[in-house]
């Protein structure tokens, strides 16, 4: 079998460089990471990727047409990943996750479409039907048919859930006008190592790790479903690879345990070895249940989640223990 080529954008980020592992682990494919490195970081695990022959890690800002030159050309997909996330992007600058989503979705777009990738594959989120909420009661676990909508769009946080909305719209009309083949893959509450430090889960193990007591838990009624990383990958691989997925979007996560987040907390702190109280705390987080129907990835790709959550924390809080020290020098991954 000859080598494959794959792009993966963001490749730095917590995903990419799980994909990126998982990739080049037959010893036939050659993956090319491409980052600004604006939340991915250099690290040992990126490091031992970049160590590797069938590895390229290559800086760049994706919002810039010159980027995506000096990347070049023929390769037999793209894993599109680069996005501007997180609460504190969303609150405090808007307009940036809004022209970072959108111009490195069309930039890759036009790049694919002159040569650049074979297919695409489309990284949203849940967050694209979830503000349907507030005008349909939605059935959960979720499918991907529902109505996908905005609400206030003065409302910052419209911004990330708004940029996903276009690039999936982007995704479908490019792919079609320019007969590319392309998947989208909606990812819901996916967690492991190396997901930097604002998720749940390693928010409330470091800071319950640095003496928190009462542990402060916010939204402690809302009930989540958390997907272990190496599912991800795999449903992520199913749908680049299995032409069962072309032109199809699917989510990604984990039906088969659900768990409040209090109950999320208390599991975490006997799992780590903490011993502290619970201080429950309402937040400014209207969704307050939220799992996905996988049906459709089970159908057409075969998709399984195979790690259960008490698998999943056992191997996310021995990897943030061990790299407690170094998660306090520099910024998240």
């Amino acid at each position: 079998m000859s080598d494959r080529r794959l792009l993966i954008t963001g490749g730095a980020g917590f995903i990419g460089v799980h994909l990126a592992r998982r990739l080049t682990e037959d010893g036939s494919t050659r993956v090319t990471l491409v980052d600004d490195f604006s939340r991915g970081r250099h690290d040992p695990e990126l490091d031992d990727l970049a160590a590797s022959a069938a590895v390229e890690v290559v800086t760049g800002d994706l919002t810039e047409r010159d980027a995506w030159t000096a990347i070049g050309d023929g390769f037999d997909g793209v894993y599109h990943l680069a996005a501007m996330l997180g609460v504190k992007h969303v609150l405090n600058r808007p307009h940036e996750v809004i022209r970072v989503n959108a111009l490195t979705t069309l930039n890759m777009l036009e790049w694919a479409a002159t040569g650049g990738a074979r297919k695409v594959l489309f990284s949203s989120t849940s967050e694209a039907y979830a503000w349907t909420r507030h005008f349909h009661e939605l059935p959960i676990p979720t499918p991907e048919d529902v109505p996908v909508s905005l609400t206030d769009l003065t409302n910052p946080r419209s911004s990330y859930a708004g940029s996903k909305v276009f690039g999936e719209l982007a995704v479908i009309q490019y792919c079609r006008a320019n007969e590319m083949p392309y998947s989208i893959v909606r990812y819901h509450n996916v967690y492991g190592p190396r997901m930097g430090t604002d998720h749940v889960i390693p928010e409330l193990f470091l800071r319950a790790r640095g003496g928190q007591n009462p542990l402060v838990v916010y939204s402690p009624e809302h009930i989540r479903a958390f997907c272990y990383v190496s599912d991800a990958v795999e449903a992520t691989l199913l749908a680049m690879d299995s032409p069962r997925g072309d032109g199809e979007t699917f989510n990604v996560g984990n039906d088969r345990e659900e768990i409040r987040i209090e109950d999320l907390a208390r599991r975490l702190l006997v799992r780590a070895g903490i011993d502290v109280d619970i201080d429950p705390r309402s937040a400014d987080d209207p969704i307050s249940r939220r799992c996905p129907d996988v049906s459709k990835a089970r159908a057409l790709l075969g998709y399984e989640p195979r790690v259960d959550l008490e698998r999943g924390l056992e191997l996310t809080l021995a990897w943030y223990e061990a790299a407690a020290e170094s998660l306090a020098a520099g910024p998240a991954a």
